[in-house]
């Protein structure tokens, strides 16, 4: 979704039209954005604020790399990322997906443990009930179940497991 209101912005999507289409919800902060299209903290929480203010509910992708994980640094991270949203004051939920980018298409997952431990520093940080937070990174039919059977894990954020029919199913199961 593109951070601008209107106006000329080739291969981006008006928060707008998104809702034209009827859609509830948009995925914003994906490593793909931030990495390949040079999307900061900056761009993403204005993104957020105007995809709340046309009524969408954003889908926030936060994660660390693989130096950063390996260094420790998993939560200062995470607490960097997301504090450009925290100074929103936001007054609709959204949704946190914790998508370490060391995990996204690679086969390698988190643990349960270390998800439900990252989810409940986010949690921490925002204090609502009303924030549902993912896990997403390499999830599959064979460790979801791990994932959606932790206590503080509201649900799954699937990618490639999508595009294998035989896969998705198993996670829906």
């Amino acid at each position: 979704m593109s951070a601008h209101i209107k106006g000329s912005y080739t291969g981006e999507v008006s928060a707008f039209m998104l809702k034209d289409f009827s859609c509830q919800w948009v995925i914003l902060g994906h490593s793909e954005r931030r990495f390949i299209h040079g999307e900061n903290e900056k761009i993403i929480a204005k993104k957020v604020e105007l995809a709340l203010s046309v009524g969408l509910t954003p889908i926030l992708c936060i994660g660390e790399s693989f130096d950063e994980y390996k260094s420790n640094l998993t939560m200062s991270v995470i607490k960097r990322q997301l504090e450009s949203i925290i100074n929103l004051h936001l007054t609709s939920p959204i949704v946190i997906a914790y998508e370490p980018l060391w995990a996204i298409g690679t086969g390698l997952s988190a643990t349960p443990e270390k998800v439900q431990e990252i989810l409940s520093f986010i949690r921490n940080i925002f204090i609502t009930s009303e924030m549902r937070v993912l896990y997403g990174g390499s999830v599959n039919s064979s460790n979801a179940n791990n994932f959606l059977s932790m206590q503080g894990i509201d649900g799954v954020l699937v990618g490639g497991a999508s595009l294998k029919i035989k896969d998705f199913i198993g996670i829906i199961n």
